[in-house]
């Protein structure tokens, strides 16, 4: 398989793995099960990647981890307005 075609798949696999449990945050308004830490460390991360994929110039590495950015930042705006104090 090409090294390319490799990266692609498996950046657009993890940068949707997160979309399930957000949809399921918004259909059910519930975050009780959720790590704030795990998603700091998260967003923390693919951060990290985006700006590698910066200094390497590689765009897949960029848009992957960018939209898996996009997506965690959403779960955590969900947190924050469904989390009970």
């Amino acid at each position: 398989m090409n090294e390319n075609v490799l990266g692609i798949i498996a950046g657009i696999l993890t940068s949707i793995s997160m979309i399930p449990q957000l949809i399921k945050v918004i259909k059910d308004k519930n975050v009780d099960d959720i790590s704030l830490v795990m998603l700091l460390v998260l967003i923390s991360g693919l951060s990290l990647w985006v700006w590698y994929g910066f200094i390497k110039d590689e765009l897949p590495i960029i848009l992957s981890n960018a939209f898996a950015v996009l997506v965690n930042i959403s779960l955590l705006v969900c947190y924050m307005i469904y989390k009970k104090s």
